[in-house]
């Protein structure tokens, strides 16, 4: 006499078990690499370099967001700003 009087998992069964233990294991796996990325092989994810606020106000400049009196303005009191941290 079978176990479970034929009442098994059979083959779906045993497919969705093993699908459902794959995609967790692949879940706390993705999981992992996103909370703790490794920097072994280099970044992954490259970052530009920050412009500087005086290159910032260049290139607001040369876009037309702000007229030349205003970035005269500002870029002074950049100027002033890093002569007082000195």
């Amino acid at each position: 006499m079978w176990m479970f009087n034929g009442y098994g998992m059979g083959a779906g069964g045993w497919f969705l078990m093993a699908l459902f233990w794959i995609l967790l294991v692949a879940l706390v796996v993705f999981a992992a690499l996103r909370l703790f990325p490794s920097s072994a092989g280099g970044e992954r994810h490259h970052r530009e370099p920050q412009e500087s606020p005086s290159e910032i106000l260049r290139r607001r400049l040369a876009s037309g967001e702000i007229d030349a009196a205003t970035f005269d303005q500002l870029n002074s009191k950049l100027a002033d700003s890093a002569r007082d941290k000195r």
